[in-house]
């Protein structure tokens, strides 16, 4: 059963403009630990690509808070919530700390999309969830 849906589009000149302003502290504070040393990786080959992964990471945390209808509060926060790939290249959400606990306890499931261009980056997630498999104190 579909528990929610949510999807964002990101200017990517406003997150240029983010770094440019803050500095690395900008992409510290929205990316994981691993989603951070890919973003420096990707900076150093290529700066306009480290800025449109960063803007897609953003998205889709974004699209993820508003699929589980809480936004950006507890237990929800930017490096909780991570965006890796599978070896296949295909997006997956990984959740760290009290957002994986609170997530599991409602036995829900999230797949995510993304997609960049020059100028925007775009995400889109459903969030599943399955009553066989949430705790019974889940709230």
């Amino acid at each position: 059963m579909i528990f929610g849906i949510g999807t964002d589009i990101c200017d990517v000149r406003r997150i240029e403009a983010s770094l440019a302003q803050h500095g690395d502290r900008f992409a510290e504070r929205v990316l994981s630990v691993a989603e951070l040393q890919a973003w420096r990786e990707r900076t150093e080959r290529w700066p306009a690509r480290g800025v449109r992964y960063l803007a897609t990471r953003f998205s889709a945390k974004e699209a993820f808070s508003k699929a589980i209808g809480m936004g950006m509060r507890m237990p929800m926060t930017w490096r909780s919530c991570e965006i890796a790939k599978l070896p296949s290249g295909q997006p997956v959400i990984v959740l760290h700390g009290e957002l994986k606990t609170w997530f599991e306890a409602r036995g829900l499931r999230a797949h995510v999309t993304v997609t960049d261009e020059t100028d925007y980056a775009a995400s889109f997630v459903v969030v599943e969830h399955d009553p066989a498999a949430s705790s019974p104190s889940a709230s």
